[in-house]
């Protein structure tokens, strides 16, 4: 009986730990006001297919996703940044 025990106890481990809260960088002041001439920032939140990337893996706030996307969106057609990405599969 005790060893079953002590089995079940190794088996459940540690623990799943939390995870920090991501903070956006626009309302902590890390990165300027969005600006659809600055390519190098704006590639930053999009994916390598040239996707905008959602807020759980961007970390940005809901109101600056939306300001984040319509800078997207402008910078794409003024061909500052691809509207699409040649995927590549491996």
């Amino acid at each position: 009986m005790p060893r079953e025990q002590q089995r079940d106890k190794r088996r459940r481990g540690g623990g799943r730990r939390g995870r920090r809260p991501k903070v956006c960088a626009f309302c902590t002041g890390e990165h300027e006001i969005m600006d659809y001439h600055d390519g190098k920032m704006l590639r930053r939140y999009i994916s390598d297919t040239a996707k905008i990337l959602p807020r759980r893996r961007s970390g940005v706030c809901a109101k600056h996703q939306r300001r984040l996307a319509t800078t997207i969106k402008r910078a794409r057609m003024l061909a500052i940044i691809p509207i699409t990405e040649k995927l590549v599969r491996k």
